[in-house]
């Protein structure tokens, strides 16, 4: 309706009223009806509520609760995720650790006091400058093969090793490394 008309193509249509067809019909509202206030009275059992805010947040298991206690549960539940991470991070430091440790464990078992020294067997020795120049052919130091003294040398235990193998070579035969 337009300001009080009918608009002029349902005025076309002609109503008719079917028997089959009955329009609704005004409730009658008892005498004792009293209209519900906008707003709740507060508690009649003397409880104070005041300090507990209102839940107006509904999930669909029927739980309720109000948008500050979701947001605190939230950090709880992040606080709580970052020190299991942290907690997981330390452990796994703690492995590794200790991987390192067994490692070095087994590497000094294997060829102790290694790993505790500065000089290493293999290391060759520095020349100085003068020495080099003054004397191009000869070493720093004597020789092995210069040493007149009467304890073992490097010689004598070449010696015996070789000894002990043709001993070897005679109990069991010239066994062919196949």
């Amino acid at each position: 309706m337009q300001q009080g008309r009918p608009h002029p193509l349902l005025a076309q249509v002609p109503l008719t009223v079917s028997p089959f067809i009955s329009l609704p019909t005004a409730t009658t509202l008892p005498y004792t009806y009293k209209l519900l206030p906008s707003t709740l009275p507060p508690s009649s059992t003397g409880e104070d509520n005041s300090t507990e805010k209102p839940k107006y947040v509904v999930s669909a298991s029927g739980h309720t609760a109000h948008p500050d206690e979701i947001i605190a549960s939230c950090q709880a539940l992040q606080v709580h995720l970052q020190k299991l991470q942290e907690d997981a991070e330390r452990t796994v430091k703690q492995w590794d650790e200790s991987i390192k440790e067994r490692e070095l464990a087994e590497k000094r078992r294997v060829a102790p006091g290694w790993l505790d020294r500065k000089e290493k067997i293999l290391e060759p020795m520095k020349r100085s400058e003068s020495t080099a120049v003054a004397t191009p052919f000869k070493s720093v130091e004597p020789s092995i093969m210069d040493n007149q003294d009467d304890g073992p040398t490097l010689r004598s235990f070449v010696d015996e090793k070789a000894a002990e193998g043709e001993e070897l070579d005679r109990a069991f035969g010239g066994m062919g490394i196949r």
